[in-house]
């Protein structure tokens, strides 16, 4: 029993360990350059009191080259879940908020 819980407990380190590789906590970015330079503020978002868990993985997968495109936006998809018409957050109609050059 006692090695049955040491390797659960190996397990859950271990996935905790490879899932913070992937995310982007608060202070970091990440940068779409598909449609001109987007960039995810996670730092924006944690001060909003939003949690990681807020959009992932329901809203978005948790892998690299994710393709969003501003259809889906306006569609109330992805980034359009709380960005399509300003409902919860600045509607996705002023580009050089997410839009960089």
């Amino acid at each position: 029993m006692k090695k049955f819980f040491v390797f659960a407990i190996v397990v859950v380190v271990s996935f905790a360990l490879a899932m913070t590789a992937f995310a982007v906590p608060a202070g970091k970015t990440v940068e779409y350059a598909k449609g001109g330079k987007v960039v995810f503020d996670g730092k924006a978002h944690a001060d909003k009191g939003l949690k990681c868990a807020d959009c992932h993985p329901a809203v978005f997968a948790m892998k690299k080259g994710a393709a969003i495109t501003m259809a889906d936006i306006n569609a109330g998809k992805l980034c359009g879940t709380c960005h399509k018409d300003g409902g919860k957050a600045f509607a996705a109609k002023d580009c050089a908020k997410c839009h960089k050059k």
